[in-house]
């Protein structure tokens, strides 16, 4: 497995988790790939709950979850990450969310100002954290090439450092041989109460 693509590494350890029936998040929708995988691994009785302040990137979404006869499972919000408890209902906000899935950067082909901040992103980790179920995981595929990336990556990473280690697993994978800055998969898995 660690020699897969971080894209592919990050479902196949979602996969493992996630059943038929689950309720997940993916806190960052961007072109929608992760949102279908979401999709398709909840089947038409879970449910995915996807969030961007995109507009064009929901609508790019949309479109592949109706090529794939996959809307029905799925709520797109035009909302950050951070405003996740505002939208996920109040009896699925402690340890009832399967899975939940961040790519932070920025929208692939979109404008490359337009970047996730690590104050944004601790708002929605930290309600990410309490969401998640026991033996849920929590992916985090950290862009670290554009202006502001390796600095958010680094902040997250400090952030998970300060965590109680009783109650989480931290994986970090990262591709071996690449020169400059690469990506970084970070995988918590909730092993108790937080």
């Amino acid at each position: 497995m660690p020699d897969l693509p971080l894209t592919q590494l990050a479902h196949a350890i979602l996969e493992s988790v996630i059943t038929a029936g689950d309720t997940v998040i993916d806190a960052t929708v961007g072109n929608g790939h992760d949102t279908l995988f979401l999709a398709h691994n909840v089947g038409p009785n879970g449910k995915v709950y996807g969030f961007d302040i995109q507009q064009a990137a929901l609508d790019t979404c949309y479109q592949r979850l109706c090529d794939n006869a996959a809307t029905k499972q799925v709520s797109l919000f035009h909302a950050g990450h951070e405003t996740m408890p505002m939208f996920i209902p109040e009896d699925l906000q402690l340890e009832q969310i399967k899975a939940i899935m961040f790519n932070l950067g920025y929208l692939p082909g979109g404008d490359k100002q337009r970047c996730t901040q690590f104050s944004t992103t601790l708002n929605a980790l930290s309600f990410s954290l309490q969401a998640i179920s026991i033996d849920g995981v929590i992916s985090i595929l950290a862009y670290t090439g554009h202006s502001g990336g390796k600095e958010e990556c680094d902040s997250i990473k400090n952030w998970l450092g300060t965590l109680d280690k009783n109650a989480i697993q931290i994986t970090i994978h990262k591709p071996e041989n690449t020169i400059h800055s690469p990506p970084e998969l970070i995988i918590i898995r909730k092993s108790k109460h937080q």
